[in-house]
This record gives structure tokens, C-alpha cells and sequence, in this order.
């Protein structure tokens, strides 16, 4: 099933590679999407998917791609949950309910929906579900987790939402040295005294980083450097 995936070479070939899989897995349905208002926002997004056209264009005219309380629950699990689970998740209102009412109205019932949310990119998942009244088998919720992460993975190498290019901007080892303590809180001075060079060195450092990414200000900088993978949230909150 993962080399199928992942050898997958464009968007529709993928589409016909999970349908195959939701059906050995049990499942009827599959939805690969970031949680973004498709009318405002379609390009360089993930949106690969089976479900019923009727629910889809429900989903779609009323806005529901940041709202939805699938999606929503998404954002507090780093493993795949049961639609089931989710009023232990988060809090679902009447809107909520209705919607998950409807949905099922449409034909699409109980599902399992593995996060993937990418610092820097719209929160998205990989979704599975049944047509209404089939319980999910429980037993083949391992596998889909890990078909999820992969399928997500292969469907934003199509989107270019991250695409990586050789040419983006690099930092040099000190510049990197030196953005990482000033995102500590650390001032010229003090990043001077751990590096054992200058404050005017360190300053020097930070505005050449600054002119390699186009950007004005330290703040900026360093929300490129997170971004693109130079330093890592763990790096600044250390």
C-alpha cells in the first residue's frame, strides 16, 4: 500500500491508489485536505478526495473547511482519533452537531482522522469514513494511521505549498548561531559573550541574514528561519 503511495507520480493517480485502499481497509471514502475556505483559498493546497459530490458542495458553499469539527478536532491530537471520540476532544455546539447530522443525511458516517499539521502551512488531515450506519473496524485503525501520514505527505509534494529549491536562502553556520540566541531572548551583547565575538559582530551577522531572506526586521527573520526548517521551535524554546 505505501509504495502504491508513494509511487504514485500526479494527484489523480493517488485519488485511484486510496480508493483502492480505503476498500481493503474497510472504509468507503477518503479525504486528503488543509483546512482552508476553498473559495478564498485553492491554490497550492491539498485537496484530494471521494466523498459524495452533494456533501462536498455543502461543505464547500458553507465554509466549513476551518470550521468543520472534524477538522477542528484535528488540531488536538497528534495521533488519529474516531469521529466518535470527538466531544471528548473539544466542545461541539449545535452547529457542530448539525453538521455531523448532515453529513450522515449525505451518506458519509463514522470516520478516523489522522492530523497532519506542519508549522508554517495551514493544519490538514488525511480522513477515512464509512457510508452512514457501517461502524468503522477498529482492528484496521493502525493501518490507516500510517497510510495517512504517508498519503498527506505524498499529496503536498503535488500541492508546492513547501516545495524546497536549492536556491532558497541559506545561513551561514555563525548567522544561524546568532539568530538562534537573539530567538532566545538574548540581546547583541549577551550573544556576543557566548559566542565569543562582538556586539557589533553579531549585529553584522544578523543584518547580512536579514538581506539573504529580504527581510526588515529580526522578527521576520526568524519566522522564515522556523518556517523553512533552519531552526526548529525546540531550538528557540530550549
Amino acid at each position: 500500500m505505501l509504495r502504491e503511495i508513494k509511487s504514485a507520480p500526479e494527484a489523480g493517480q493517488l485519488a485511484l491508489a486510496l480508493a483502492n485502499i480505503c476498500t481493503q481497509m474497510g472504509f468507503k471514502y477518503f479525504a486528503l485536505t488543509h483546512h482552508v475556505e476553498v473559495t478564498r483559498r485553492a491554490a497550492n493546497v491539498v485537496r484530494i478526495h471521494n466523498y459524495p459530490s452533494q456533501w462536498v458542495a455543502y461543505h464547500d458553499r458553507n465554509a466549513l473547511g476551518t470550521s468543520d469539527p472534524v477538522h477542528r478536532a484535528s488540531h488536538m491530537s497528534c495521533a488519529g482519533f474516531l469521529w466518535s471520540e470527538m466531544k471528548t476532544m473539544i466542545p461541539l455546539n449545535s452547529d457542530d452537531r448539525r453538521v455531523l447530522a448532515l453529513s450522515r443525511e449525505y451518506g458519509v458516517g463514522d470516520g478516523f482522522t489522522v492530523p497532519a499539521n506542519v508549522p508554517g502551512e495551514p493544519s490538514g488531515s488525511c480522513s477515512f469514513a464509512n457510508v452512514a450506519d457501517i461502524p468503522v473496524d477498529e482492528a484496521t485503525l493502525p493501518l490507516a494511521q500510517l497510510v495517512g501520514i504517508f498519503a498527506f505527505e505524498r499529496a503536498r509534494s503535488y500541492s508546492g505549498i513547501r516545495a524546497f529549491e536549492k536556491s532558497q536562502p541559506r545561513l551561514t553556520d555563525r548567522q544561524r548561531d546568532c539568530l538562534l540566541w537573539v530567538g532566545r531572548g538574548k540581546t547583541d551583547w549577551e550573544t556576543g559573550r557566548i559566542l565569543g565575538i562582538t556586539e557589533d559582530t553579531v549585529d553584522r551577522h544578523l543584518t547580512n541574514a536579514r538581506e539573504r531572506y529580504g527581510v526588515p526586521k529580526r522578527t521576520m527573520l526568524l519566522v522564515r528561519a522556523l518556517f523553512d526548517g533552519t531552526l526548529s521551535f525546540s531550538d528557540i524554546l530550549s
